[in-house]
């Protein structure tokens, strides 16, 4: 046999280049493992490709449900401090009208009631304050100053139902002055609920 001593120089690389008769299946069955062996590469290529988009998928699923719940929890939270607010006051005032009402009435209370009223209708000559038919009874026994007209002043003190313990209305030719204690509460708890 003749030996080659040339050298063989080409212009691309070899690809799949083997030597004649070595490597190449030679039976059916080696055929048949080399198929398989294909399709499983094939196989698993096609897996690892359709786990990854699935992954991504998941992925960006969760990403949107996260920003979905810190979205809610950013409006919640507002919401959930209104609502405190709101329960906090009207705790406040359900404690308030429960020491209110328990409170003793005395003389020195219901003429401050009376007082503060009329201090509202001042410069009205003439005047009536309804009370509560004990507090009249209270002030009359205390002997209060303020049953007794000052120089100029037409007024009189009548009982009246509508007017609980502690406070009073005062009735001029211009208006009414609501100083019930029930009145005041409501103001109260309106101002504090706006």
């Amino acid at each position: 046999m003749n030996s080659w001593s040339e050298t063989v120089a080409l212009s691309l690389p070899l690809r799949d280049a083997r030597l004649n008769g070595a490597g190449a299946p030679t039976s059916a069955e080696d055929l048949r493992e080399a198929e398989l062996s294909a399709r499983y590469q094939r196989g698993l290529a096609d897996g690892e490709k359709a786990l990854t988009e699935k992954l991504i998928q998941q992925r960006a699923e969760l990403h949107e449900l996260a920003q979905g719940l810190l979205e809610s929890l950013r409006q919640a939270v507002p919401q959930v401090v209104r609502q405190s607010e709101d329960a906090m006051v009207s705790l406040a005032l359900a404690v308030s009208q429960k020491l209110v009402a328990g409170l003793p009435i005395s003389a020195a209370m219901v003429e401050a009631s009376v007082r503060d009223a009329l201090a509202q209708v001042e410069g009205a000559a003439r005047f009536t304050v309804r009370l509560n038919r004990a507090d009249l009874e209270l002030l009359q026994k205390a002997g209060s100053p303020l049953l007794t007209p000052a120089a100029g002043q037409d007024f009189r003190f009548l009982v009246s139902p509508d007017v609980s313990r502690g406070g009073c209305l005062v009735e001029t030719n211009f208006g009414t002055v609501d100083a019930r204690r029930e009145t005041k509460l409501d103001l109260l708890k309106r101002n504090l609920l706006s």
